[in-house]
Parts: structure tokens; sequence; C-alpha cells
């Protein structure tokens, strides 16, 4: 049983310290972003290649239609020459056929191109359609990574404020005050006590000064010496 239950601590311990080494979000967000742009360069060269190519197929069915017609007129052209008897009949068979077989083969090229014309058409607009979305994805988690800043700044300077708010213990505040209040207590007993000894040691000192002082010696003096004068 305890080796199960250290088994789960460690495992738990893992858990966290693998939960710590966890990569900064926002630095996750950017790498995604960075991401997204390479994809979106590399689907930008593959739109560019296909566009290319379905341009080409476009051109070359151009060029591939004017000579099958041009060989059909040419076709057209021998056999009336051959009717008015400026050719042979069967020279003129021959030459209108020699026509008509490259009118084919221009024609059959028309065809592929024509193949070739419609997937490249359909793969522009795949990859049309994947570049806007990579696009508004890019833009979107842009605006996500800014707000995703935002955040974390006021998310830190509330957990600092709140950290600092929680360190300042209001029973130890109290005590604080307590015993600063003892304190001052004790200062103002002490100075009163201070105060009293100070007026101790002067009502000691006017007894002495009083006991010592000269004219009060005379006057009990002369009054003894008129007591004698008047037989008192």
């Amino acid at each position: 049983m305890n080796i199960f239950r250290r088994l789960f601590n460690v495992s738990k311990a893992e858990a966290h310290s693998a939960i710590d080494k966890m990569e900064d979000p926002i630095k996750m967000t950017e790498q995604g972003i960075r991401d997204m742009k390479n994809d979106l360069t590399q689907a930008l060269e593959g739109l560019a290649q296909v566009k290319a190519m379905l341009i080409r197929s476009q051109n070359d069915k151009t060029q591939f239609e004017t000579k099958a017609k041009d060989y059909q007129n040419k076709a057209m052209l021998i056999l009336q020459k051959a009717q008015k008897g400026d050719l042979s009949a069967e020279n003129g068979d021959r030459l209108a056929k020699e026509a008509l077989i490259k009118k084919e083969e221009n024609t059959e090229h028309v065809n592929r191109c024509s193949i070739e014309i419609d997937k490249f058409s359909k793969s522009v607009s795949q990859l049309e359609t994947n570049v806007n979305s990579l696009k508004n994805n890019i833009s979107k988690w842009e605006n996500e990574l800014k707000t995703l800043k935002a955040r974390v700044k006021v998310s830190t300077a509330t957990k600092n404020l709140n950290k600092q708010m929680a360190a300042i213990d209001s029973s130890s505040t109290v005590n604080m005050l307590e015993k600063m209040k003892e304190k001052v207590t004790q200062e103002e007993a002490l100075a009163e006590a201070y105060g009293d000894i100070a007026n101790d040691s002067k009502s000691i000192d006017e007894e002495l000064d009083k006991a010592l002082d000269g004219k009060s010696t005379n006057a009990d003096n002369d009054l003894e010496a008129l007591k004698k004068q008047m037989g008192l």
C-alpha cells in the first residue's frame, strides 16, 4: 500500500513539474502565428505555380485550337484546288488527309489542355480558399495575441496587488498597534514618574534653601530682641 502511495506521489510530482515547465502561452501563440505565416508563404508559392500552369494550359489550348482550325482550312483549300484541277485528285486527297490528321492531333491537344485547365482551375480555387483561410486565421490570432498580452498585463498587476494586500495580515496589524499603545503608555508613565522625582527633588531643595536662608534667621533674632525690650 505504501509503495502505491509513493508511486502516486511521484507521478503527481512529475505532473506538477511538467505543468511548471510548460511554455508561456504568449510565446506559444507567437510561434503558432509564425508557423501559420510560413504555411501562408508556401501556400502562396504553390498557388502561383498552379496559376502559372493554368495560364500555360490556357495559352496552349488557344494555340492548338488555332492550329486545328488552320489545318481544317488547309484541307478545304487543297480539296478545292483538286476540284479545280490545280492538283490531281489523288494528290489532293493525300494532302487533305494529312492536313486532317494534323487537325486531329491538335484537337487532341485541345482536349488534353481542357482537362488540365479544369484540373488546375479546381486546384487554384482550393488553394485560394486555403490562402484566405490562413490569412483570416493569422489576423484572428494576431488580434487574440494582442488581447492575451493585455490580459496578462492586467492579471499580473492584479496578482501583484492582491499578493501585497494578502501579505498585510489584519491580526498582526492589530497586534502591532496594541504593542505601540502599550509602549506609548509605558513611556507616558515613565515620563510622569520622572516628573514626580523631579518635583520631589525640587521640594527638598526648597526646604534646604529655606532652612539656610540668612534673612529668615535674622528676622527670628530681631523678634526675640524686640520681645526682651518690651518685657514680654
